[in-house]
């Protein structure tokens, strides 16, 4: 089984994000090429969280929690709460600019986070097209029991539904709540599949899979899953991408020209801004280099 863990990195509050993608054993996993898992974890009533407005390109940002909530506000003009259960998938395209950050409701009190942020990388033919905004509310997320297993269609299509989040490319997300001591079988839904326990070590294809590892689906039948314990797992993939894929910062491209002239633009503040947000601005952690 081709297994990998991920890099925990300590962000401001107390709060961990596990960067299971990209790592050196594998960067992407169908069009996945990023997948962070923060919390589950209660963060003090001074814990700042909030981040401030940045640029995306290339990709699709999919945002989906299990507990806390965020404001998501855009240079669409898109201002969102983002909370349990909803998926919210940002398109940049050619560029766009967002923010997040708590709740007005929420801030001065401690809270509750656990969620998964991920991004797809677009096909070829959309990495610059137009930036857009989808919201999919909780209760219009496609959900049925299969064989004991309750499982929720974020994206994609499988078991007879079909979730309604638009994908640009062939693509597969799933949230599964296992009971405990059930064999379970995961068929083959997709070319590219990856599977990620959140909550308990599970059993996969006869071997542990400990919480916080992702593996690879090899079976050309897909892979039975059991768990000890009750717990939450998450299924990703899709077709492979059809070109390797450039990564820096926040920006994905297949050329790297397109990434040196987003990050020209950003510096030279030519993206647009998010309407009634001013300053603040992140900028990149290190200079773009050769080996991008």
């Amino acid at each position: 089984m081709l297994r990998w863990t991920p890099r925990v990195t300590d962000l401001a509050g107390g709060l961990q994000v596990r960067r299971v993608l990209p790592v050196a054993a594998r960067r992407a996993v169908g069009p996945f090429v990023f997948f962070d898992h923060f919390g589950p974890v209660t963060l003090a009533a001074d814990a700042d969280t909030d981040v401030g407005p940045h640029p995306h390109i290339g990709l699709a940002t999919v945002t989906y929690l299990f507990e806390g909530g965020f404001l998501h506000r855009d240079s669409l003009g898109t201002v969102q709460e983002i909370t349990p259960g909803a998926v919210n998938w940002m398109t940049a395209g050619r560029g766009i600019v967002h923010s997040e950050r708590t709740p007005d409701a929420q801030r001065g009190q401690a809270r509750r986070l656990h969620g998964l942020q991920l991004w797809v990388a677009l096909p070829l033919d959309a990495e610059q097209g137009e930036p857009a905004f989808q919201h999919v509310a909780a209760e219009d997320i496609p959900q049925q029991v299969v064989d004991g297993a309750t499982l929720r269609l974020l994206v994609g299509e499988a078991f007879g539904l079909r979730s309604p989040v638009q994908a640009a490319s062939p693509t597969l997300y799933l949230d599964i709540e296992l009971p405990a001591g059930v064999p379970w079988t995961l068929p083959r839904l997709a070319e590219e599949m990856a599977v990620y326990s959140l909550t308990e070590c599970i059993e996969m294809a006869g071997e542990m899979l400990p919480t916080g590892e992702m593996a690879l689906v090899t079976g050309a039948d897909g892979a039975v899953l059991r768990a000890a314990l009750p717990t939450r797992v998450a299924v990703i993939g899709g077709a492979p991408l059809e070109a390797q894929r450039m990564m820096w910062w926040n920006f994905v491209a297949s050329d790297r020209a397109l990434i040196e002239r987003a990050a020209e633009r950003w510096s030279a503040h030519g993206f647009d801004p998010i309407p009634g947000e001013s300053g603040g601005l992140l900028m990149p952690p290190r200079p773009l280099h050769p080996g991008v």
